[in-house]
């Protein structure tokens, strides 16, 4: 079993002892690190393959996050880690890529829990995940994940606004085995994302796409230049709501801004900025 495999095992068995919203909780303080080490051609090129990105060229933008997930997840299924993993929801992510990164340079990978912050729904984490380049750092990223819980709160807050429809650019027909494809790739095989019947033990009516795979999708959509004048330097997306397989949804942009659309709303909206 990977060493993915055995914090998804530890997550399992140590999630039932864990309850959000302890008063008094904290973060550990200690940090997770991969030694430097270029991307492995094999599976970097099943992930670029899986969400729409050139097999040449530069890293993808979100391929380190993908490098950095094994440690994440062992930081977030250790027994400091106050929340329990399962049932954790992926809210936001912001990542921003300091300079072009190829398949050869050697990343050290570092992932940190930053901050523990109360949330209209239970409590939220963000996760920080680091890239250096022969000490540099070169890419890094901040992740916000949910745990929902019963809270204080007297009120729902004020409604937001829907957000403004973008125009459609593409539509995307998506598998029934779209969360095992990326999963094989990514390396993220959360139940959730892989069969009907272990989505609903979670609370789903089917499985859902990876939130991580829709960045990626959008990403590639934009069509990321392959040198830095241009490349998109910043991403910062927002998962509204999931994504159910099969499905069709709709892939809208504006300018900077995108989102992603489906027959009940918005599931995701995002945002970029370029080089100039």
């Amino acid at each position: 079993m990977t060493g993915l495999g055995l914090s998804l095992v530890r997550g399992a068995v140590t999630s039932p002892f864990k309850r959000a919203g302890r008063p008094g909780a904290a973060l550990p303080t200690g940090r997770e690190e991969r030694p430097p080490a270029p991307a492995a051609p094999g599976p970097l090129a099943a992930y670029s393959r899986i969400c729409g990105f050139a097999e040449s060229g530069p890293l993808p933008l979100t391929y380190p996050h993908v490098l950095g997930f094994p440690l994440a997840m062992r930081l977030m299924t250790g027994r400091r880690f106050p929340l329990p993993v399962l049932g954790l929801v992926h809210t936001w992510i912001e990542i921003t890529g300091h300079r072009a990164l190829h398949p050869t340079d050697a990343l050290e990978l570092t992932v940190y829990a930053a901050e523990l912050t109360p949330h209209r729904r239970g409590t939220e984490v963000t996760v920080v995940t680091e890239a250096r380049h022969a000490g540099t750092l070169v890419w890094e990223s901040r992740s916000g994940y949910l745990s929902r819980h019963a809270t204080r709160a007297s009120a729902p807050p004020p409604g937001r606004a829907a957000p403004r429809e973008l125009p459609s650019v593409a539509e995307w027909r998506l598998p029934a085995d779209l969360g095992r494809r990326y999963g094989a790739a990514s390396g993220d095989r959360n139940p959730i994302h892989l069969h009907p019947a272990t989505a609903r033990l979670f609370g789903f009516p089917r499985h859902i796409a990876h939130g991580m795979w829709t960045v990626a999708r959008c990403l590639a959509e934009t069509g990321d230049t392959t040198g830095e004048q241009g490349r998109v330097r910043t991403v910062r997306a927002d998962f509204k709501a999931p994504v159910l397989l099969p499905s069709t949804v709709t892939y809208a942009a504006d300018g900077n801004a995108f989102q992603v659309r489906g027959g009940n709303g918005v599931h995701l909206t995002g945002s970029v900025t370029r080089e100039v």
